[in-house]
This record gives structure tokens, C-alpha cells and sequence, in this order.
């Protein structure tokens, strides 16, 4: 019985022992599909990983980004990981707010990583966030309704082709809209997606002296455009619609188009989610002959603050969730048209993966033709095609974006809109000294 007593008393002290050792690391993440998936397969980290315990912090986009930019300027250290982006990756790591992923294993094979992700996470040659995944957008469109529209969709359409067939396909009584777009408000939101579509229409936030540009025609055209076909065959409501309110309804058969993010495919062809699964097709973002499509550049990544205290304990997590294992990891569970896209060379070469992932050349094409060196037609002092790589850029692009969704929901014209956009952005590359 004393022996008994003795064994069960040891037994809790190491177990007490351990837990006392155990790391725990916050991840700030956010609310997408992947990044659910990702959760729901820790148990795999957990196994290979028994000393490091994972505490979830799941966000909606924008409150992500405002929530771990405050954390890593103001050095809160909340967080051990961090789910940022393209934008903020050369920003912060100049700041060192980063640190650089430089003990990510022998087999995680760095190079594998598509070189137009990785030169966007990379500064000084040095990696700084590690792709979960990767993406550009397209069109993603019903192919049973443009077949009864008389209607064919070429790879590579114009603006003029989309107004026009989204216009064609919607049927109120049936309570279907002929193209879904961003609406909500938001740098990442709506302005990711307005800011891409004005690429193509010759348009840019900024001249080579930091000039604003929302008082020059090519703005005006594509605001223009924007609202009139949102109004004409878009859905009640679009200004307050992000991503994943407009993958519902495409989900649901209420979209006739969408123009979104590449790694909206595999759930849009998922026939578990989707109800109209088995009838997508998939195009180029539209352009307007002008040598730029309205496609961004995108990576979903991890990176680890440097204020952390658990930094190698984090880039075991970084190195687990962003590897060719993970990728096997998902398919053997979800299939290979479920992986994250966008991220490694070697998940194109992947035959299975190809005959999986109908959509898989097409993503890839479109990832390939941004080039956030050369985003616009005329030349600008800026790198993004989404977005402009400066600080500032988050607030403002928040504000015009405001602007531009208030103007879609009937609030604003779109004269008055673009003008309160102009004033803002003059106010505030003056405070900066960008402009005097």
C-alpha cells in the first residue's frame, strides 16, 4: 500500500513536473477556413511536440490586423506567432520587430518556397514569415448559368465582358446576383480588391513625387464602375460583405461571379460547403487592355515577434504548419484540393495535386503575373499591388476604404467620395513628410 501510496505520489510529481515545463504558445490567427483547418490538426504538432502547448487567439480579419499591429509596436507581447501578411512583413522586420526564420529544420526546404511569396516575406535576404499560404485572386463564375445566358467565358476577360454578363445572369426572383465583390470597409477588405481593380484601369494612390491620385480620371472610372455594377447586379447589403460574407453566398448559389482570392477555390469546389461545388469555372482577373489585370499577390504567413520569450518553441510551431509534411498532412485528412495553395513549388509539380485541384494552373498563372515592383500602369515611388508598402498606408487605406464602401452603400456620391479621399490622403502624406 506505502509502495502504491509512493508510485501515484511520484507519478504526480512528474506530471506536475512537466506541465510546470510546458511552454505555452499564444497564436494570433485568423478566422479563414485554412487557418480553422490548421487548429483542428494541432494534435499532430501536440504528438511530435509534447513540452509545447498552443492557446488559440481567432480573429476577424480587420480586428486582426489592429489587434497585433498595436501588440508589436506598443511591445505588449501577447503573442508568441503571428498571422500577418505581405504588407507588413518588409515594414516590420526594417522596424526589427521581427525575427528572421533562420532554424526552420534541415528538411523544411526553403527554396521549394514560390519565389514571388518569398521574396514578399524576405528582407536582407533573410526570411521573416514563413507562407501558410499563398494566393492572387480570379474569377470564379457558375458555369450552368452562363450556359443558359448563351454566355462563354473567355480565360482572359475584359472589364467590359464581366459588367456585361454579370448584368445578363441576375435574376432577382430567383435571388441570384450576378457578380459578388468586396464592399466592407477596410485596407485589406475592400480596398485590397478596389485597390487591384484600379491597376487595371491605368489608376494609382500615388504620382512618383507621393502625389495623391483619387482626383485623376482613372479613379473616377473604376469607382464608377464599381458602384454601378455592384448596384446593377450585385447583392442588398454589399457594402457590409468581406470575404467570407461573399463565399457564403457563393456557396449558396446567390453569385453568379466572384472576383476573390485563389484560395476561395477549394471551398467553392468542396461539395461539402458548396451546393453549386460541381459548377465553377475559373478565369483571369479581369483587365482593360491597358497590360495589368485587377489580380493581387497575397501570403497568409507566420511570423514571430521579437519580444517573444518562447522563440524557439514558436518556430517549431512556424516550421510544423508551413511544411511539405503539413501539406501531406491535409490531403491524407481533407484531400489534396484542400492543402493550402500558393506557397511551394513542388505542390505544382505535384501530379495528384493537379488532377485534384482543377483550378491549380490558374491560381498559379495569376500569382505569377503580380508583380508588386511594378504594379501600375504608370510608374509609382511604391512597391504592392494591393496595397502601398508604407506605414501610413494601413490607417489611410482604413479611411479611404470607408469612404469608398459609404459611397457604395448609397451614403456619399462617388464624386464626393474620391474627393474626401484626396483631402485625406494630402493631409496625411503632409504630416508624414512625404509631400510638403
Amino acid at each position: 500500500m506505502k509502495l502504491c501510496s509512493l508510485i501515484l505520489g511520484l507519478c504526480s510529481a512528474s506530471a506536475l513536473a512537466f506541465a510546470a515545463h510546458a511552454e505555452t504558445l499564444t497564436i494570433a490567427t485568423v478566422n479563414n477556413g485554412d487557418m480553422i483547418r490548421m487548429q483542428k490538426l494541432t494534435d499532430d504538432f501536440a504528438s511530435k511536440n509534447p513540452d509545447i502547448e498552443l492557446q488559440w487567439v481567432t480573429l476577424e480579419e480587420n480586428v486582426l490586423r489592429e489587434r497585433v499591429t498595436t501588440d508589436i509596436a506598443t511591445k505588449g507581447g501577447q503573442y508568441d506567432v503571428m498571422t500577418i501578411g505581405t504588407y507588413e512583413v518588409p515594414i516590420w522586420a526594417k522596424q526589427q520587430w521581427l525575427l528572421p526564420l533562420e532554424n526552420l529544420g534541415a528538411d523544411y526546404d526553403v527554396k521549394d518556397i514560390i519565389p514571388a511569396i518569398a521574396g514578399g516575406l524576405s528582407a536582407d535576404g533573410k526570411l521573416y514569415a514563413a507562407p501558410f499560404y499563398g494566393e492572387s485572386s480570379f474569377i470564379m463564375y457558375r458555369t450552368d448559368l452562363f450556359e443558359k445566358a448563351g454566355l462563354e467565358m473567355p480565360e482572359a476577360p475584359t472589364w467590359e465582358f464581366i459588367g456585361e454578363a454579370a448584368r445578363k445572369i441576375t435574376d432577382r426572383s430567383a435571388d441570384i446576383n450576378g457578380i459578388c465583390l468586396r464592399g466592407k470597409a477596410g485596407w485589406g477588405e475592400n480596398m485590397a480588391f478596389l485597390t487591384a481593380m484600379s491597376n487595371s484601369f491605368g489608376a494609382r494612390w500615388f504620382d512618383e513625387t507621393w502625389q495623391p491620385q483619387f482626383d485623376q480620371p482613372e479613379w473616377k472610372n473604376t469607382l464608377d464602375f464599381y458602384v454601378k455594377l455592384m448596384n446593377d447586379a450585385g447583392p442588398q447589403g454589399a457594402s457590409s460583405n468581406g470575404f467570407n460574407e461573399n463565399l457564403a453566398l457563393f456557396q449558396q448559389g446567390k453569385c453568379g461571379m466572384w472576383i476573390d482570392a485563389t484560395v476561395a477555390a477549394s471551398f467553392v469546389s468542396n461539395p461539402k460547403d458548396s451546393t453549386v461545388a460541381d459548377k465553377v469555372g475559373y478565369a483571369l482577373a479581369p483587365d482593360n487592355g491597358l497590360g495589368k489585370r485587377g489580380n493581387w499577390l497575397w501570403a497568409w504567413s507566420l511570423a514571430i515577434p521579437a519580444g517573444t520569450q518562447k522563440a524557439a518553441a514558436a518556430e517549431k510551431f512556424v516550421a510544423w504548419a508551413t511544411s511539405k509534411d503539413y501539406l501531406a498532412l491535409v490531403a491524407s485528412k481533407e484531400g489534396w484540393a484542400n492543402v493550402p495553395p500558393g506557397t511551394r513549388v513542388s505542390l505544382y509539380e505535384n501530379p495528384e495535386y493537379q488532377k485534384a485541384a482543377p483550378f491549380a494552373k490558374m491560381t498559379l498563372d495569376s500569382i505569377n503575373s503580380a508583380d508588386p515592383t511594378k504594379p501600375t500602369v504608370k510608374p509609382v515611388p511604391y512597391v504592392g499591388v494591393q496595397f502601398v508598402a508604407i506605414p501610413e498606408f494601413q490607417g489611410l487605406g482604413t479611411t479611404v476604404g470607408q469612404l469608398f464602401s459609404a459611397a457604395l452603400a448609397g451614403q456619399m456620391t462617388v464624386d464626393d467620395a474620391l474627393a474626401q479621399a484626396q483631402s485625406a490622403s494630402v493631409r496625411e502624406m503632409t504630416r508624414a513628410g512625404y509631400i510638403k
